[in-house]
C-alpha cells in the first residue's frame, strides 16, 4: 500500500461558498489596530498634554468635550472600533481553545449579547450626556452651566 503526501503548496480544488469571515476578522484587526492607534494617541495627547494636563480633568472638560460634534464622533470612532477589536480578538481565542462545539457557541454568543450591549449604553452616554440637566438645583450644576451664571 502506498500513500502519496500532497507538495505543500498544492491548491485546493475545493472551495467553499460564501464570505470568508476569518479572512475578513484577520483585515479587520489589521486595519482597526492602525486607526486605533491614532484615535488612542490623540485622546491621551488632548487629554493629558494640552494645557494644563491631568490637573485639568474634571466634569467640566468632559462635559466641554462631549459637547462637540468632533468630539462625539471621536469618542465614538474610538469605543465602536476598540469593543469590536477586543470581541474579535477574544472571537479568536475561543476558537482556538473551546473544544466542544457547545462551549464556544455559548461563549461567542457571551461575547457578541457583551459587545451589543456595551455599543449600545457606551453610544447612548456620547450623544445623551447633558452636564447642564433642567430643572436641578443650582448649587449641584457645574459653574458653566448657565443656570448657575444668572
Amino acid at each position: 500500500m502506498t500513500t502519496t503526501i500532497e507538495a505543500p503548496r498544492t491548491p485546493r480544488t475545493v472551495r467553499r461558498r460564501g464570505i470568508n469571515w476569518e479572512k475578513w476578522g484577520w483585515i479587520y484587526m489589521r486595519a482597526s489596530g492602525v486607526v486605533l492607534v491614532v484615535l488612542i494617541f490623540g485622546h491621551l495627547f488632548v487629554n493629558l498634554m494640552i494645557g494644563d494636563g491631568v490637573k485639568a480633568l474634571d466634569f467640566a472638560f468632559v462635559g466641554g468635550k462631549l459637547s462637540s460634534p468632533f468630539w462625539q464622533v471621536w469618542d465614538t470612532l474610538l469605543l465602536w472600533l476598540a469593543l469590536i477589536h477586543g470581541a474579535n480578538g477574544m472571537r479568536t481565542i475561543t476558537n482556538d481553545y473551546a473544544h466542544n462545539r457547545l462551549v464556544g457557541v455559548t461563549l461567542k454568543g457571551a461575547i457578541l449579547a457583551a459587545t451589543v450591549v456595551l455599543l449600545i449604553l457606551g453610544t447612548l452616554v456620547i450623544y445623551t450626556f447633558d452636564p447642564c440637566p433642567a430643572g436641578q438645583p443650582v448649587d449641584l450644576l457645574p459653574t458653566f452651566c448657565p443656570a448657575v451664571g444668572s
